[in-house]
């Protein structure tokens, strides 16, 4: 697929994000969910992001991914910084920067694999010549030019997943970010959406960062980040392998 030129943050990094803190409800129920997160992201890499429940990792991502406003610290997203944007503004540059990959798939039932991915081209007011060869080739990135015709109840989990994949790279994105993108698949179905998300990585001009539970994930990354209690607290590059690409330890 041909893609332009990802602009990257000074330091090299297309994601970057500073001093993040969200605050949830005033006064005796405030609650900090996150509590001053710095984070770097550069292309060609996939990182895994893991902890346990309400740790704040769902939080982080929708930050990140300009779904939510941080209470304080910014986002930086190809050079182009979070910070004073309102609503209509976040949506802005999640629609030209930022694709989502879910655990449950988000298809319209209704529309076929290939139209799923003409309708998110359409949201982010894609000016390609010809959306409908841009559609195609992001499912031919996937492995799914057959499927093209096939409507979400015809699709196995595994497929359903690569469409959603193919949906966030149509769109030429700076970052792909993924929640729990295996929880909802077997064994099989989750190595092989790993090992995509593990290619789509390798281009330098995108960062990917997913968020799992999965430790049937771990010997795709080229790092892994732990978060406990609104902070990072390890970041891990795992040894390359030679088998399964990479192997690394759990995170705790």
């Amino acid at each position: 697929m041909a893609e332009g030129p990802t602009a990257a943050t000074s330091n090299g990094a297309i994601l970057e994000a500073k001093g993040i803190v969200k605050v949830l409800g005033t006064g005796a129920g405030e609650i900090k969910i996150l509590k001053g997160i710095d984070l770097q992201l550069k292309g060609g890499e996939l990182t895994l992001l893991m902890g346990p429940s309400g740790s704040g990792k769902t939080t982080l991502l929708s930050i990140l991914g300009c779904i939510l406003s941080p209470s304080g610290g910014h986002v930086k997203i190809a050079g182009l910084s979070t910070a004073g944007l309102n609503s209509e503004g976040l949506a802005d540059l999640r629609r030209r920067h930022v694709g989502f990959v879910f655990q449950s798939y988000n298809l319209f039932p209704t529309l076929t694999a290939l139209e799923n991915v003409l309708l998110a081209l359409d949201v982010r007011d894609d000016d390609s010549a010809d959306p409908y060869e841009k559609a195609r080739e992001a499912l031919a990135a996937v492995g799914l030019s057959h499927r093209a015709n096939s409507y979400p109840a015809k699709l196995s989990g595994g497929e359903k997943q690569r469409v959603a994949i193919a949906r966030a790279l149509a769109g030429s994105p700076s970052v792909i970010l993924a929640d729990e993108p295996t929880a909802a698949l077997d064994s099989e179905n989750g190595k092989a959406v790993m090992a995509l998300l593990a290619q789509v990585a390798q281009d330098p001009r995108r960062a990917v960062l997913a968020v799992t539970h999965d430790h049937r994930t771990l010997g795709y990354a080229d790092r892994i980040l732990g978060i406990e209690d609104g902070r990072i607290n390890s970041d891990k590059r795992p040894q390359k392998g030679t088998a399964g690409g990479h192997v690394g330890g759990e995170v705790h």
